[in-house]
């Protein structure tokens, strides 16, 4: 460390100019005021993800046994579970899964064959989902993407359909900067995609206060594709128009084991009547 002999020395204007541009860069970089820390990393997105910040978190379902129709417990996996203890959740009375297989056109799930083939292994109805990004690429584009690397569909009573994953953008605008109508015309490119491949009509997931922002509500779905509907709460609310019914609800993201815990609505039969088109 160099010694000044005469007295305090004085620092010239581009010297202090640059020790001043490090010391914003220092707080900048401990407070992340530039936002980017809060951003998660590309291919980490999972179902319902933004459903509890943008939502809220209510109580538990109600007792099923009080409704007319029987529902079937159900769990949606990605890389972030892991391994996953299938044996556990099937003991426990889980009887179906939905294992993120692909995100755009660029990510695919690391841990998609141990989630997708022990899920079935165990016994269990399965099928794989897509979370959407409509602003890097087209949802056509997304759909071959999602076919190609595990998302297909096959009559062998134990596959359900694909599922799109539609909701809050975690890397940037809630709607991925589409107006209602480009957000509804890219849902139409995706899942008309996803039948000419696989001859089977996506099950859409997503909450009712996304789609109402983003689509405007469209009711342009309800009569060709499943709804699987996300509410953590003690009921799944209103759903989006044009659905008279939910086909699936998510209703947690803290149930045992994995986490995320949806109810089929209706009995095992009716799910393999699902499963097999």
């Amino acid at each position: 460390m160099p010694v000044h002999r005469s007295g305090t020395a004085r620092r010239g204007p581009i010297a202090a100019a640059g020790i001043l541009l490090s010391s914003l860069a220092l707080v900048l970089g401990s407070t992340g005021t530039s936002g980017a820390a809060d951003t998660p990393a590309r291919g980490s997105a999972t179902m319902g993800m933004g459903v509890a910040k943008h939502d809220g978190v209510g109580g538990p379902p109600g007792d099923t046994r009080d409704v007319q129709t029987v529902q079937t417990e159900g769990v949606d996996t990605s890389s972030h579970n892991g391994n996953v203890a299938w044996s556990t959740l099937w003991n426990s009375g889980v009887k179906w899964a939905y294992v993120k297989a692909t995100e755009g056109t660029y990510y695919t799930n690391p841990y998609f064959a141990q989630q997708y083939k022990g899920s079935y292994n165990v016994g269990m109805i399965r099928g794989s989902y897509h979370f959407a990004t409509p602003d890097t690429t087209g949802g056509a584009a997304q759909a071959d993407y999602f076919v190609d690397h595990g998302g297909g569909w096959s009559r062998d009573g134990k596959t359900l359909p694909g599922a799109l994953d539609i909701e809050w953008n975690p890397y940037g605008d809630a709607c991925y900067d589409k107006s209602e109508a480009e957000m509804v015309g890219w849902i139409h490119d995706f899942v008309n995609q996803y039948k000419a491949r696989t001859g089977r009509d996506a099950v859409i997931y997503t909450a009712a206060s996304w789609w109402s922002e983003c689509t405007g509500n469209s009711a342009a779905f309800g009569a060709t594709n499943p709804l699987w509907i996300a509410r953590y709460n003690t009921d799944p609310g209103t759903l989006p128009a044009g659905w008279g019914y939910y086909t699936m609800w998510q209703y947690t993201s803290s149930g045992p084991t994995v986490g995320d815990h949806s109810k089929f609505n209706g009995a095992y039969d009716r799910l393999q009547a699902l499963a097999n088109g």
